[in-house]
């Protein structure tokens, strides 16, 4: 298998309390540096070669048959061995829901962790099952539910049969401004800055600023930034037909040119070159 595979789902048009955001397979994994984390929990398992992640100031392997579940934006880098004749091919789901922190709470596994295949669980099995699923699916959109209930029941299997090793605790300092990140994901699109950030946080900017560098080591307003940058990445692949003017707007940029800057700044290419490239 050598085709890189990637399936989105919209959040809004599946409102299920355990749904898949995205998930795929890459033939080359791509480094990625995450100082920010991930809005939603994130499965990561490697199925050839090995990659290294890096959390919480350690350095971990992640070889054949160990996979990775991290928490919402717990900071994270991860990348291969560029000296390697062997590339790094992966598996990964992103998932959230209403329900997924009752459920990981009652599996006992709502932290960041490693976990390792046994002779009970292959990891690729069931990745495999339900890439298959979306695959042989006209509008993997409609089977939405079917695929929810996979991953419930591959969590309950990996509580099960997987051997768990590291277990990563949740920062303390993101606990504190958790709140404050939940709704910034919910309004970011609004016309809001350091101060409005401040007044729902309930302490000054200079504090602020300096939980937000204790978690993620990046300013209030640059995780703002970030988040705007994520959706829009999002909506430039799955809706080719918008506009960059249209998707600036959607996302809370001021300007088509703050946009198209901002974006260049961040990711190295324009957005018109982004979505070309996918």
């Amino acid at each position: 298998m050598n085709e890189k595979k990637r399936f989105t789902f919209s959040i809004s048009e599946n409102p299920l309390p355990l749904y898949i955001e995205s998930m795929g397979y890459n033939p080359q994994e791509l480094d990625f540096k995450r100082p920010e984390g991930y809005p939603y929990y994130h499965w990561l398992q490697t199925v050839r070669g090995e990659g290294v992640i890096e959390l919480q100031g350690q350095t971990f392997p992640l070889p054949v048959g160990k996979g990775i579940l991290l928490t919402p934006y717990t900071p994270h880098a991860y990348y291969s061995d560029h000296d390697s004749d062997v590339r790094w091919e992966t598996y990964y789901i992103t998932f959230t829901g209403a329900a997924i922190d009752p459920i990981l709470n009652a599996l006992d596994m709502n932290y960041s962790a490693f976990y390792e295949e046994t002779d009970k669980i292959s990891f690729s099995y069931q990745m495999e099952k339900m890439l298959g699923k979306l695959e042989n699916n006209d509008t993997p959109h409609h089977i939405a539910h079917e695929i929810s209930a996979d991953l419930y029941q591959f969590l309950v299997r990996l509580k099960k049969y997987g051997q768990m090793n590291d277990k990563l605790s949740i920062l303390q300092s993101y606990e504190k401004i958790r709140f404050v990140v939940e709704w910034l994901e919910q309004v970011y699109p609004q016309d809001i800055g350091l101060l409005e950030i401040s007044e729902k946080a309930q302490v000054s900017s200079q504090h602020l600023n300096s939980m937000f560098h204790d978690t993620f080591g990046i300013s209030p307003y640059s995780f703002l930034v970030q988040l705007r940058i994520r959706e829009a990445k999002r909506i430039l692949i799955t809706n080719p037909e918008l506009s960059l003017k249209e998707i600036a707007k959607q996302v809370g940029f001021n300007g088509l040119s703050h946009f198209v800057s901002t974006f260049k700044k961040r990711e190295g290419m324009t957005p018109t070159t982004y979505r070309n490239l996918h």
